[in-house]
């Protein structure tokens, strides 16, 4: 496998993604791109009215992204690393989840012409993890952005993830169970998920599905 200098974690709202993110980058001491969605003056309402306000936020988020990795492209590929807690790639779940045909069309025609400029990751991150977890985890951070999110919403949007990543074949992937571990408190959990996401032997696509010990 290609040296792994830029990688990209994903998942479902409530996943780890940013928490994760930080912990590589700390290790690694790599540069790191976090998502803005705090910027979107659309979000809230968003997740009040989805049918009303999906095309704007969709838009802002999809131009936010474009400029903040439009600056990737002049970055060492050589020396630093880099660690982004979302690729680029993953617009289009909320596109094809959320936007109504005409709204879907118009974005068709624009995400690949931002896309064909921006620099590639090198492996992505994929944290799978129940629904459950995932509305315990939402709950648990309490953002008040974040307080009119529905179950349903987040069982769409699992299931959008899922065959996105499904299909997925841009670059390297990982995906991991990660439901039932703890890597912000269990260190090992955080030693066993670096290891695989550097792992020589890793192929093009795996799946890493963390072994429970016993009384955990």
């Amino acid at each position: 496998m290609p040296e792994v200098k830029y990688i990209a974690i994903e998942g479902v709202i409530g996943a780890g993604k940013t928490t994760l993110a930080k912990m590589l980058a700390e290790r690694l001491n790599a540069n790191l791109i976090i998502e803005e969605f705090e910027k979107n003056p659309f979000l809230e309402k968003f997740y009040d009215n989805r049918k009303r306000y999906a095309f704007q936020t969709q838009m802002f988020f999809l131009f936010n992204r474009y400029k903040q990795q439009q600056l990737l492209v002049q970055e060492d590929l050589f020396s630093n690393f880099l660690v982004a807690d979302y690729s680029f790639d993953k617009d289009q779940i909320f596109a094809y989840l959320n936007l109504e045909t005409e709204e879907l069309k118009l974005y068709e025609n624009i995400f690949p012409l931002l896309k064909r400029d921006l620099r590639k990751v090198d492996l992505v991150v994929y944290l799978q993890s129940s629904v459950d977890r995932l509305m315990y985890n939402i709950k648990k951070r309490s953002r008040p952005i974040e307080r009119n999110i529905t179950r349903n919403y987040i069982s769409q949007l699992s299931e959008a993830y899922n065959n996105f990543f499904f299909k997925y074949n841009t670059t390297p992937l990982l995906i991991v169970n990660s439901t039932e571990i703890d890597f912000v408190k269990k260190q090992q959990d955080f030693d066993e998920l670096y290891k695989q996401i550097f792992r020589e032997d890793r192929g093009f696509i795996e799946y890493f599905n963390p072994v429970l010990k016993m009384g955990e």
